[in-house]
């Protein structure tokens, strides 16, 4: 269990690294459209393309980050009044049930990915489509570990719970 949470601090190291990067990246080019359109009349034509794929990247990278936090969208309503012990069998369960989402949407996303690669069309300067949207299978890929991790660590609190009361 050390050896699985460590490699999800390692995990979420490396997101935030291109988390600050896409970000960057993104508000320089937009900056820089700004200022080149403002005061030069000009502009960057493929900057604004980029920025758009640019979201998409910091979002899903984002989420990913999101999950490993516990701060993705949650419904907590119900799990302040049960008990610990079965407060960690619904987090068990909502673990299970993101993991098959994630699974789900990321084959989905995976097949669109491909017909994009076959239809042979490019986002700008050559490069791809398919490469710019190569985030959105990883991203659900990354959110599906993250969730595997938590689905983990609430068997370990569950099953220590369960030991504790006999």
């Amino acid at each position: 269990m050390t050896l699985l949470l460590a490699l999800d601090r390692l995990l979420v190291r490396v997101e935030y690294a291109f988390l600050i990067l896409f970000l960057g990246a993104m508000v320089s080019l937009a900056f820089m459209q700004v200022v080149l359109r403002n005061v030069f009349d000009t502009g960057v034509l493929w900057a604004d393309t980029l920025v758009r794929h640019l979201v998409l990247w910091v979002g899903f990278t984002g989420a990913a980050i999101a999950t490993h936090e516990g701060r993705h969208i949650g419904i907590d309503a119900l799990t302040k009044f049960i008990s610990p012990r079965a407060k960690s069998v619904v987090q068990i369960f909502t673990s299970l049930f993101s993991i098959l989402a994630c699974y789900f949407l990321g084959d989905a996303a995976l097949t669109f990915l491909l017909d994009e690669k076959a239809s042979g069309s490019e986002i700008m300067l050559s490069v791809p489509t398919w490469v710019g949207l190569l985030i959105v299978p990883f991203g659900y890929f990354l959110m599906a570990i993250h969730f595997v991790v938590k689905l983990a660590e609430n068997a370990v609190d569950f099953m220590g719970r369960r030991k504790e009361r006999t």
